[in-house]
Parts: C-alpha cells; sequence; structure tokens
C-alpha cells in the first residue's frame, strides 16, 4: 500500500519554501511523529506551520491547537517572568537571593545573587545527597533540601547546568517578591492578556489537547561523568518520578513543566526580539532586557557538555550557533528537541515543538536545520 501524503497544514508563503521542505524531510526521514515550527518578525507571524500525529495511534492529527510538553524550554519564560520583577524593582539581579528569602543563605549560600542563581553559577544543579524522587511532587520539602544544602561548587566560579532544581528555588523567590506562583502570573499578566496558548502547570481541562510524548532511545551525551551531573541528571532523585504524568503535568515547575504551542512560544520571545513588546504593548523595557540578556558566565559548563554563554536565564547563542548565525541572538532548549528562540538583530522570533523526543538537551539537528534554512530565506 502506497504511503499517504504527507499533510502540512498552516501558512508558508513562497520565500519560505525551503523551510518547508526541510520539516517535510524531517518526516519522511522518520525523525518526526508530530511537529510545528513557528517563526515571528516584528510581531507578525510569518511562517507557521504543523504536520503529523499527536497520538501513538495515529488517530489525532498535530493540529493549530495541539499542545506539547516542552520540559526547559520553558525556562526562557521563566527568565522574562523574573525580568518582570525586575523592571518593577521587586528583585534586583545583583541581590542576593538571601535578602528575599533568608532561609536560602544557609551553608555557604548567603551570597549567590539572583543574577547567578538564574545563570546557573549557584551550585545546587540537584540534590546531593540524593533523595526520593517523590520529594519534587512536595514543594515544601524540596524547597527545605536545597535551602538546607551546601553549594557542590564554589558559587559564582563557573556555569552548571540547573535542570529542574533551579525553576523551584526561582519560582520559590517570584512567590516571596510578587505574592503569586509563577504560573499564575503567566496567566494573569501575560498568556490570557494576549491569548497565547503557553502554561506552567497545566489544568486538566487542557488534557485532551496535549501530544503524546515519544521518549527518545538514547541517553543524553553528558561527557565524562561526575558527581554534579550525577546530582544534576543521573541519580534517582534527579527527576520527579513515581506519581503519573496527570500528577506531574499539574505541578507548576517553572523549569521542566510548561506546555505550549510552538506559535505562542514564537509570540512570547518575540518581547526578546522586539525590545520588549508584545502585541504593541511594554512588556520590558529597553534597560531591563538589556540586563537580562547579557552575558552573565561563559565557558566549559560542568554539567552540560558545551562551553556555553549563560545571561539571566536564556542561553545565548555565542559559540553555539544553535539559534541561527547571530552571536546575539538567544532562547533556550528543552529535552528532546524543542526550542525558542529571538534574534534582536533581525527582530525575528521562533518556537518549535514536536513529539517525538531525541536524546539532545540542546542543538538538536531538526531546529537547528529549521532554523538554519529560515535565515537563509529572509
Amino acid at each position: 500500500m502506497a504511503e499517504s501524503p504527507l499533510e502540512i497544514g498552516g501558512v508558508c508563503p513562497p520565500k519560505f519554501a525551503a523551510v518547508k521542505d526541510a520539516f517535510a524531510a524531517n518526516f519522511k526521514e522518520g525523525k518526526e511523529r508530530g511537529a510545528r515550527f513557528s517563526a515571528v518578525i516584528e510581531g507578525e507571524a510569518m511562517l507557521d506551520i504543523w504536520a503529523g500525529q499527536a497520538d501513538r495511534e495515529g488517530a489525532v492529527p498535530f493540529s493549530d491547537s495541539t499542545l506539547t510538553p516542552v520540559f526547559s524550554t520553558g525556562k526562557a519564560v521563566m527568565a522574562v517572568l523574573i525580568a518582570r520583577l525586575v523592571e518593577a524593582g521587586k528583585l534586583d539581579y545583583e541581590t542576593p537571593v538571601s535578602h528575599y528569602w533568608p532561609e536560602f543563605g544557609q551553608n555557604g549560600k548567603a551570597g549567590i545573587t539572583v543574577g547567578q542563581l538564574i545563570s546557573h553559577q549557584g551550585g545546587l544543579p540537584g540534590f546531593s545527597p540524593p533523595q526520593d524522587p517523590m520529594i519534587w511532587f512536595d514543594v515544601e520539602a524540596t524547597l527545605k533540601a536545597l535551602c538546607e544544602q551546601a553549594p557542590l561548587w564554589t558559587p559564582g566560579e563557573g556555569s552548571g547546568y540547573h535542570p529542574i532544581a533551579g525553576g523551584y528555588l526561582l519560582g520559590e523567590v517570584f512567590r516571596r517578591v510578587d505574592g503569586r506562583s509563577m504560573g499564575t502570573a503567566l496567566s494573569e499578566d501575560i498568556a490570557g492578556k494576549f491569548g497565547l496558548d503557553l502554561m506552567i502547570g497545566t489544568p486538566d481541562a487542557y488534557a485532551p489537547r496535549i501530544a503524546v510524548m515519544q521518549k527518545p532511545t538514547t541517553a543524553p551525551d553528558l561527557g565524562t561523568l561526575d558527581a554534579i551531573k550525577q546530582a544534576a541528571f543521573l541519580d534517582k532523585g534527579s527527576a520527579p518520578a513515581g506519581k503519573g504524568s496527570a500528577d506531574w503535568r499539574r505541578m507548576e515547575i517553572p523549569s521542566a513543566n510548561t506546555h505550549a504551542t510552538a506559535l505562542s512560544l514564537a509570540q512570547f520571545m518575540g518581547i526578546v526580539a522586539s525590545g520588549g513588546s508584545l502585541q504593541g504593548q511594554r512588556i520590558l523595557s529597553v534597560s531591563t532586557l538589556g540586563q537580562a540578556t547579557r552575558e552573565r558566565v561563559y565557558g566549559q559548563d560542568r554539567v552540560l557538555p558545551f562551553k556555553l554563554s549563560w545571561a539571566a536565564g536564556f542561553l545565548r547563542n555565542t559559540g553555539l550557533k544553535i539559534y541561527g548565525p547571530n552571536d546575539r541572538a538567544l532562547g533556550h532548549s528543552g529535552w528532546g528537541g524543542s526550542c525558542a528562540m529571538a534574534d534582536p538583530e533581525k527582530r525575528l522570533s521562533v518556537g518549535y515543538v514536536m513529539n517525538k523526543q531525541s536524546a539532545y538537551l540542546i542543538g538538536d539537528p531538526r531546529p537547528v536545520g529549521l532554523i538554519d534554512k529560515l535565515y537563509g530565506c529572509l
């Protein structure tokens, strides 16, 4: 029986035909099950395509309403939310976290600044000693354990990617200063107001729209393993486990369980690409955006096997070239392939989501290839 032709939905002007062709090739080569790629230029959605299946059985098409878990891509959302509090004068990147949250300052952490914590310099990439994976479902217990823990390296002496713990810590800083959770603030201040399908902690009502994820068959490449990488990714308690996916989905973990569409990610990252505005309304000042996006640390990361340039929660493109050719581009990627990026020089922002995960933590060839094709069309 002949294979059914791939149906690609959405909008793709002729000038972006090379992107659509590359998108189709990923399906033809078996690299995708369901996916969406969206590009926004100067606030306007110029390219938005999707295809494939959202479920295991092939009965539910991947559509413009399909939501996917984007894992660490949500850290870019978290970065903007923290910047909003800096903009409001409620937070300062150069002030110690313990100023806002005294309990955090235990065991050698009193001097860790907000800027160091959000740029993965705090030395808390995971639990040491290891904890039961169920602890993540008890926010109070998780925060207590992290407050009592000593840093795994001297804070400020290089970065070490904080996969999950950083979201709990920054989420608590946000809550203490703002009075709301990050998920609530995102919904009330941005997502609900501007009609974005973007949420941290996803209510049960959205469950029918969420794509079923196909996990990778191999583990991420972390390079030479040590105790720091073990705590971040490999210990039994390095990630939430022991409850069902619905419990995880409902949790507000700003670093790990954002659900979104590619278009909403691209629109949201337009805040960064367009100098702080969304749909013509000011979200961040140019000054605050500059603080949020400047390089805070560069060098060999202690967790990920790359030399990385970290801003205040954003991964900068310097040296990586995973977000196009421009060094000033930045964003974040998520386990398995998703990403969101912004290029202030081109006033361009991009979102990519999928439900067939790869082993890549950053730099999945699928979005890298699509972004490169996009730049070739501009």
